[in-house]
Formats: C-alpha cells, structure tokens, sequence
C-alpha cells in the first residue's frame, strides 16, 4: 500500500445540498469560531468528574452545529453531547430515545474541552450522519492544523483531496498506538489503565492526546497504527469510525464484536494488528 502522503491527489466533490457539504460547512464554521475565541472562555463547568469539562463555547458551537443541521434538515434528528445529561447512563438513554430516527446527526462540538481550557493544540469538531442506525457521513475538524477529515460511506476518506489509507504494520512490536483517560473514575479509568500496562511493553509507543476524536482521524491517515479506550460515547466515536472503515480499516469493541452507535467500549486499528491487540486488552482485564 502507498504511503498516505505519496498517494496521488483525488478530487473530492460534493454537491452544494448535499449531507456532505452540510456537515463539511458545519464542522468548518464551528471550528472557525471556537478557534476565535479560544483563551476566552469565562464559564468552566464539570460534568461527571473534574475530568469532564464544559465551557460556554462547547455550548455554543453545539448550537451553532445544530442550527445550521436543521435549517438544511429540519425533519432530522440530533445527538449532540451538550444537550444530554452527564455520565454514561444518560448518554445511553439518549442514543436510546433517537435510536427509531431515519436520519440522525451525532455531533461533539468540542472534542478534547480540557485541551481546548488549557490552549493544547489538540481538540476537534466531531460531526456524524447515521442513517438507521449506520454512519453515512463522518467529518472531524482540526481548526488548530486546519485539517479536515472527511468520509462518505462507500465513497473513501479523505484529507485535502488525498485519499487516506491507514497504515502498514503487521505486528504490534512495530505499532505505535493511542488511548486516552476516561472520566470514569471507577470502572473505565482502572480497566483503561490496566490495559495501558499491559499492552505498552508489546508495542513501540502509546500516545493519549486527549481527543478521541482526532485519533480516530488519525489511525484513517495512518499516523497510528490503533487507537482504543473504554466507555466513550457515540459522539466521541460516530465520525471517526467511518473514516477508519473508508480507509480499510477496522472497528469493534474490545471483544472484537462489531461496532454500532451504542458501543462505549472501542478499538479501531489497521486492521493486521486488530486480533492481537484485541487479545492482548482482553488478557490485561481479565488477570
């Protein structure tokens, strides 16, 4: 396979209606705005820990997405991760309570909010389109590299009208990998951390940048070889798992079950180290 940044440009076009062009023009004005008022934020809340942040402009370009999403769509339904309810008990039960719709926009307006507080260069737009209940439409915005990821079902991943493909390593010796901490203090943070151990000493080197969002984009363009964590949501995840399958790579949960909008638990990779990284997070919360 050809290295992601030696491919040949592709065009990528998209008609001016269509769920594309819609999510492309959304995550790019958000992304545009909270890039603007970065370092001014004046309301700092918690959700569920004090890992868990929310600022006005997660709140803002929430309703700035959304306005936008239904003016184009206005018989769509929306998920976006400032109207729902701290924790991942209501996180289910709002992916529950649109599950019916034909058409649901799934949206994170801030992925990565304590790198956004802190001005760490690493945080994103994370906007989705399922279509009874499967991902259509995947496009995540870095405002702060001005990288757009995009994905249309069928249609490939893109990245500045370049192709992705995800990388090339067979083995996890060779792999260079990404987690993150979740804000479950109980469950998840202990099992994510066991894992951690255990899989680190197997493979070439683990990053958490803090934005689960842009490491999916990431393992699509090959940068990262997998990316898992325990107990995400379907905004943290929706987007970035169609780029990832466009780009011939795979998604499912931990166990190696398929991916749909309600797994919390996921691993995404190239798809040749999938089996054994699988095996080797199940091994670390099993002992």
């Amino acid at each position: 396979m050809i290295p992601v940044g030696d491919q040949k440009a592709v065009p990528y076009v998209v008609g001016s209606k269509s769920y594309t062009a819609v999510a492309v023009n959304c995550a790019a004005k958000a992304g545009e705005w909270i890039k603007s008022k970065l370092g001014t934020y004046t309301h700092l809340d918690t959700k569920y820990s004090r890992q868990d942040l929310v600022t006005e402009m997660d709140k803002g370009a929430e309703a700035l997405i959304r306005n936008l999403v239904l003016t184009h769509f206005p018989d769509h339904a929306f998920l976006g991760e400032e109207g729902v309810e701290a924790g991942p008990e209501a996180s289910r039960k709002a992916l529950e309570k649109v599950s019916a719709a034909e058409y649901l926009w799934i949206v994170d307006p801030i992925d990565g909010t304590t790198n956004y507080v802190h001005q760490f260069p690493f945080y994103s737009v994370s906007i989705a389109l399922a279509h009874k209940g499967e991902v259509i439409v995947g496009v995540i915005y870095d405002p702060s590299r001005d990288e757009l990821f995009v994905a249309e079902k069928g249609k490939g991943a893109y990245l500045r009208n370049r192709t992705l493909a995800v990388s090339e390593e067979t083995t996890l010796s060779d792999s260079l990998l990404a987690t993150g901490f979740p804000a479950d203090p109980v469950t998840a943070y202990p099992a994510n951390m066991a894992q951690l151990q255990a899989v680190a000493p197997q493979v070439r080197n683990i990053r958490a940048g803090g934005s689960a969002a842009l490491h999916l984009a990431y393992v699509a363009a090959g940068r990262l070889s997998g990316f898992w964590e325990m107990n995400l949501s379907s905004w943290d995840l929706a987007a970035g798992t169609l780029l990832i399958q466009e780009a011939g790579g795979k998604v499912t949960d931990i166990e190696g079950n398929p991916y749909h909008l309600g797994v919390r638990n996921i691993l995404t990779t190239n798809g040749r180290i999938h089996d054994s990284l699988s095996q080797a997070l199940q091994d670390a919360t099993k002992s």
